[in-house]
């Protein structure tokens, strides 16, 4: 899911152009980690593993949602394996980091963190809108690490995104630029933008269907939210989407099924919602969308695509029982097809 919509936060993009770790403590007067902040060498990550099993499962929110956005998903997988939600720089308890917030330099941090916390792979990828980018970076930067993959409502890197009454192609907006080598470092200039910005005490009120969240979820939320660097990670984030989003296209331009073989499954919200705009009708945006998300399933020769019936964009809030079974269902296939390591 995207905080306030992937929409509204493109729009904001665009116009604002040590050791095992640490116990879990208080940061800027925040509620208590659920997890662990892990220093992962002058930057911490929060993560929160939860249950025993092989493989972890990682949930990667999308963009502007915390961790305890699977609050609904993560006790259920916890029953039948180890399963790791996280929040990524700047988000929550989280150290912002290095950018550009590259896809590679994403899944650099993340693995660095599992590897503090002697969490090994093979993972099980989870991931949700803006999430489904980052997981398919991490599986292109750690492929070996990767048993399967599920994703949740998907953005693909050819949809078109609606703002101004238009639709817009996201990696049309790239400007060609270099990829830098992912570098872990704490990014005190975005800590020092970040506390000379206001709090925004507005979204202390969530509304639906983040109301369907447990009260401890909902108060976590609200507090994040609220912070101004979240919103700098965020954006920041947002900045670098057409470079990825352009290179993951010209990639699959020459083989669709760039995940092999892997166990992959797809769900999609049962209706766009859509509405007719200036340059395109509902009609053709559907038809696009149901096509793409097809086209995500083909990512893997292995790939099975679900439409939701009765969700919206997050199926992980409205349908969590629906996330649950995909997940279940891709660690027996890569039980089956021996991926799970000993």
């Amino acid at each position: 899911m995207f905080a306030r919509s992937f929409v509204v936060m493109v729009i904001a993009a665009v116009l604002s152009r040590s050791g095992l770790g640490q116990s879990a403590r208080r940061v800027d007067g925040a509620p208590h980690p659920t997890g662990v902040l892990m220093n992962i060498g002058g930057q911490r990550l929060h993560v929160n593993c939860t249950g025993s099993g092989n493989p972890t499962v990682l949930l990667e929110s999308g963009t502007g949602d915390v961790s305890v956005i699977w609050a609904l998903v993560q006790p259920s997988v916890e029953k039948f394996t180890r399963v790791c939600s996280y929040d990524r720089a700047g988000y929550a308890w989280s150290d912002p980091g290095t950018t550009p917030r590259t896809f590679a330099q994403l899944a650099t941090e993340l693995h660095a963190a599992l590897d503090s916390l002697r969490v090994t792979g093979p993972f099980v990828l989870v991931g949700q809108s803006y999430g489904g980018f980052v997981v398919r970076g991490f599986a292109k930067r750690y492929p070996r690490d990767v048993a399967g993959m599920v994703l949740v409502d998907a953005v693909h890197e050819d949809e078109q995104l609606v703002w101004g009454g238009e639709a817009h192609r996201i990696r049309e907006a790239a400007q060609g630029r270099a990829f830098p080598a992912p570098v872990i470092a704490l990014n005190s200039a975005m800590i020092a933008q970040a506390q000379t910005l206001p709090i925004d005490s507005a979204t202390a009120h969530l509304e639906p269907p983040l109301d369907r969240l447990p009260d401890s979820a909902r108060s976590i939320w609200a507090w994040a939210e609220s912070r101004p660097l979240l919103q700098l990670a965020q954006a920041a984030e947002m900045d670098w989407s057409p470079e990825e989003l352009a290179m993951m296209h010209a990639e699959r331009a020459g083989n669709r099924a760039s995940l092999g073989d892997l166990p992959l499954v797809v769900l999609a919200r049962g209706d766009g919602g859509y509405a007719d705009l200036k340059n395109i009708s509902a009609a053709s945006l559907e038809r696009e969308r149901r096509t793409l998300q097809a086209d995500l399933a083909r990512l893997s020769t292995r790939g099975r695509l679900e439409f939701v019936p009765n969700s919206g964009h997050n199926i992980h809030v409205e349908a969590p029982d629906v996330v649950i079974k995909a997940i279940h269902d891709v660690l027996e296939q890569a039980a089956a097809r021996e991926l799970i390591r000993p």
